[in-house]
């Protein structure tokens, strides 16, 4: 089953940083595609003895959409500690002037960049919380995003943090956890719980060629094919098969704001989705190009301008598709780190900890920048970085608790 590619982000044709694992991204699960020149799959995982229920929808919690921010951002960029001294002193070349800012409190501004958001900051729909990282952190893109999807450190659990959280949910449809403008799962969606990888809703095809036989011929088909055997074997094609015929049916994208390019295509996608009520619960979209080493830019122009401003016009434009459903959506960001606080000789900042988080959604207390603020002072600093004070698994258990209709987090995170 092939999906059609994803358009190529505004912003990918920047030239890379000199990050080696930046390097080595062409083959890593992202570019692998890319390279090989592949259209892309659609991916449906179904374990032994599991249910799909196609069809099934979600009547309770609202829909988690996770917006991976790959190549660790800035989070002092995006939410300016300006009124620290120890940020203008930290950054004397690529900091923001407050009077730039879209100031939101005696501390905090907003990237100048991040204007098409600001309407739904001033209505409550629009937080962030800085000084988050995790538990054990790594300045490797790898490893850092590796452990941030799995989310269970010190211990010995392989799959991840959203797979066992689609683990407490009623049993739902192929869509229920659905990597959108993707073929291939973040590891988030890794485990025994079925999930699926898309690139597009409108891509999504049989390779084999539909005129040679429909999509209820072929589910007829393979079901007497499949007659008697292991659910391993024949579930995950009668799920896919399944999700074809859904996808179908799905009315075409209206013309709206999206701005063009990977990004606003997927959260244009999320929310046709959730408008078809497929009973998709979580939703993951990945937003790549953070690694700044070099020629970060002002608040005027450059990589971070280009990137936020497409990021909030995405947002934004999501946020305004929906209308009322952004009542049973809340949007999380995450980054698997952010940088250091010191700019480097090369106008940009190497990797680093503590990072900011932006939660969007219809019940989000919004307006504020949440936790506690650490300080840039050197000696508040660790090692460099900003201190951690809010660990990201207690943001995303709140979520699931208070919204999604998690009982209890701990078994999504051990410990």
């Amino acid at each position: 089953m092939t999906l059609s590619p994803a358009t190529t982000s505004a912003t990918a044709s920047r030239t890379r940083c000199g990050c080696l694992e930046n390097e080595k991204e062409g083959l890593s699960r992202r570019g692998l595609f890319a390279l090989a020149g592949a259209v892309g799959l659609v991916t449906a995982t179904t374990p032994a003895g599991a249910r799909v229920a196609f069809g099934a929808t979600a009547t309770d919690g609202d829909l988690l959409v996770v917006l991976s921010m790959r190549g660790g951002m800035d989070g002092l960029s995006v939410v300016v500690p300006t009124g620290d001294p120890g940020y203008r002193a930290a950054r004397p070349n690529i900091g923001i002037a407050g009077s730039a800012l879209h100031q939101v409190d005696q501390m905090f501004g907003l990237h100048p960049a991040l204007a098409p958001v600001v309407p739904l900051w001033t209505a409550g729909k629009l937080a962030a919380v800085h000084a988050v990282g995790q538990s054990d952190p790594s300045r490797s893109h790898f490893s850092a995003m590796a452990e941030m999807e799995r989310a269970a450190p010190g211990s010995s659990v392989r799959s991840g943090w959203i797979d066992r959280t689609l683990g407490l949910l009623p049993t739902g449809s192929p869509f229920q956890g659905t990597e959108v403008g993707s073929p291939l799962l973040p590891q988030s969606l890794r485990g025994p719980v079925p999930a699926m990888g898309i690139t597009s809703v409108d891509g999504v095809h049989l390779t084999i060629g539909e005129t040679v036989a429909p999509v209820t011929r072929w589910q007829e088909s393979l079901a007497l094919l499949h007659q008697g055997a292991r659910p391993e074997l024949g579930a995950p094609t009668a799920s896919g098969l399944r999700a074809v015929q859904s996808a179908q049916a799905i009315p075409p994208a209206v013309a709206g704001s999206y701005p063009k390019g990977a990004l606003g295509d997927s959260l244009r996608d999320v929310a046709r989705l959730l408008r078809a009520n497929v009973g998709l619960r979580v939703a993951t979209v990945d937003y790549g190009h953070w690694d700044m080493h070099a020629e970060l830019g002002s608040a005027e122009a450059g990589w971070m301008h280009d990137q936020l401003t497409e990021l909030a016009q995405a947002l934004a434009a999501f946020a305004a598709d929906l209308g009322p459903d952004l009542s049973r959506v809340t949007l999380v960001t995450l980054s698997e780190f952010g940088r250091r606080v010191h700019e480097n000789g090369s106008g940009g900042v190497d990797h680093g900890h503590g990072n900011a988080v932006l939660v969007m959604g219809g019940a989000v207390r919004g307006g504020k920048v949440y936790g506690r603020w650490p300080g840039l002072a050197e000696a508040a600093l660790d090692h460099g970085d900003l201190a951690v004070t809010t660990d990201y698994r207690t943001i995303i258990a709140e979520v699931l608790t208070r919204r999604c209709g998690v009982g209890s987090p701990s078994t999504v995170f051990p410990g």
